[in-house]
């Protein structure tokens, strides 16, 4: 049986660290190559274990001390584009891309360009550019693969199916850690509150998306380009016990979910294997021991940003990378303590109300309104408007 090589972006991060757990169950599974940004002591210790072809790191200065670190017999790769140099030269059948912001855009592109595979946990690159990654994906012959425990539900429940004959899907949500506050109190969340996820184990700028509902926002923008959906045809429900991971809802009225237990392993699992499903030693779910299954609306008062979801679809023209880097923008702000919770969503509109418009089949005039979107609200948080 041959093995599937894979290069990992982002693998000191939460998802980095989960999919190396799931290529050690898998002896199918081998790792080409591990990209991370600054915290080069984790990346070679990862590189002291598997011996990978090559690694990079995005911090320039921390080039000699990792290539001292990892011995010789690894290509060491150092700067702001080692890992786009690093998709461009190793060899490898699938590239998992686990870090966080739109920095993995170019990445993905570059994959793609090399016609290997890309199981996506960043949302942010098909909010940023979805119309041209999936438009140079179908040119190129490469699969997306949904990372996204949410979006791997759907591909799950979509399998064989026509998208004729799909009438919806519904996103779940569990809400966050601020679901059950009155809706003047979320102003006011600390960070640690707002970190305080009641169910995933996250990295800090997916749990604060969370709590303001924004991961929903980039759900919602991502379905649209990874399966072909009208704005229409995606809903999105709060579901605390994080145990149906999504629905698609059939022309017939007929509902498929799929279920387990919260954990990201099972997703990243199932893009790394896909389209095999071999044997996992998991904590299987008994739905007897589950209990209840709940479900609410999205209440717009706690949670005014779901409705920027379907503003960014039918404004089109760039909404979605200025939404993207406005909202990283306004996070790093929040988690440094220059903004109050309550000022995250209304940061993010308030951007999006000022701009323009650009080339959405320009990938530099993309990442131009991700960067003025950035620039802009860091200006609002230094002048206070």
């Amino acid at each position: 049986m041959s093995s599937k090589r894979i290069a990992l972006l982002g693998s000191t991060g939460s998802i980095g660290t989960q999919t190396l757990a799931v290529v050690a169950e898998h002896p199918r599974l081998s790792v080409a190559a591990l990209a991370a940004g600054r915290n080069w002591q984790a990346l070679a210790a990862q590189a002291r274990a598997l011996r990978p072809d090559a690694v990079a790191i995005a911090d320039a200065g921390a080039a000699g001390p990792l290539r001292a670190a990892v011995g010789p017999g690894i290509e060491v790769l150092a700067g702001p584009d080692a890992m786009v140099e690093l998709v461009g030269a190793v060899r490898a059948d699938i590239v998992l891309s686990g870090v966080v912001g739109s920095v993995g855009l170019r990445a993905a592109m570059r994959a793609i360009e090399r016609g290997i595979d890309l199981a996506l946990a960043n949302k942010e690159t098909l909010v940023v550019a979805g119309s041209l990654v999936t438009a140079a994906a179908a040119a190129a012959g490469v699969r997306l693969l949904p990372v996204d425990s949410e979006h791997s539900a759907i591909h799950q429940c979509l399998a064989g199916a026509d998208r004729s004959e799909v009438r919806r899907v519904i996103i779940t949500a569990s809400g966050g850690p601020l679901r059950t506050w009155p809706a003047e109190r979320i102003a006011g969340a600390t960070v640690e509150e707002a970190l305080n996820h009641p169910t995933w184990d996250m990295g800090p700028k997916i749990s604060i998306d969370s709590a303001t509902m924004m991961n929903k926002v980039l759900e919602i923008i991502e379905a649209h380009w990874l399966f072909g959906l009208s704005a229409e045809q995606i809903d999105v429900v709060i579901h605390p016990e994080s145990i149906i991971h999504s629905i698609v809802e059939f022309q017939d009225g007929c509902q498929l979910a799929q279920l387990g237990w919260p954990d990201m392993t099972a997703p990243i699992a199932y893009a790394l294997n896909y389209p095999r499903r071999p044997a996992r030693s998991i904590r299987r779910l008994n739905l007897a021991e589950a209990a209840a299954l709940t479900f609410e609306a999205v209440d717009p008062r706690r949670f005014p940003s779901v409705d920027l979801a379907w503003r960014v679809l039918q404004q089109g023209r760039g909404a979605g990378a200025v939404l993207n880097g406005a909202n990283e923008a306004a996070v790093e702000s929040f988690l440094a303590g220059k903004i109050r919770f309550g000022n995250l969503v209304a940061l993010v509109e308030e951007t999006l109300n000022r701009h323009k418009g650009t080339d959405e089949t320009d990938l530099e005039a993309l990442l131009a309104a991700d960067r003025w979107a950035r620039r802009r609200v860091a200006e609002a948080v230094a002048t206070g408007g």
